[in-house]
């Protein structure tokens, strides 16, 4: 088959719709959240096993990478939830009429989304 369409290679230069940009983040947040179970998992376990386990997470949690670390992990389980939710309520045929209503769908995803992650921030910080 001779083919000669233009092929772009230029990652740079491709303009995706909000909608994209939403459904790949929504991955993204799933696989940081399948390794975040990891470490919440720990924590509990360290929280509960003894007093001095305890204290030593307690410390361990005031270092500023172990604090960014527990904000990623919760900004991106706020975003999945966020995601989620929207990708449910589609489910239920809602905001699937038009292309329209599943951009306006995806900022106010978004929109959303920041607000949570900006409390989480003001939560953790």
């Amino acid at each position: 088959m001779d083919n000669k369409r233009p092929v772009n290679l230029d990652l740079g230069t491709i303009r995706l719709p909000i909608t994209s940009y939403v459904s790949i983040l929504h991955r993204v947040s799933g696989v940081i959240l399948f390794f975040a179970v990891a470490i919440f998992l720990w924590m509990l376990e360290s929280s509960l096993a003894s007093e001095q386990s305890f204290a030593d997470l307690s410390a361990l949690l005031s270092n500023p990478v172990c604090q960014f670390i527990i904000w990623g992990s919760l900004a991106a389980l706020a975003y999945h939830a966020v995601a989620g939710i929207r990708h449910l309520i589609m489910d239920f045929g809602v905001g699937e009429d038009s292309f329209a209503s599943g951009h306006n769908s995806a900022w106010v995803a978004v929109a959303v989304a920041v607000v949570v992650i900006a409390l989480i921030t003001w939560w953790v910080l």
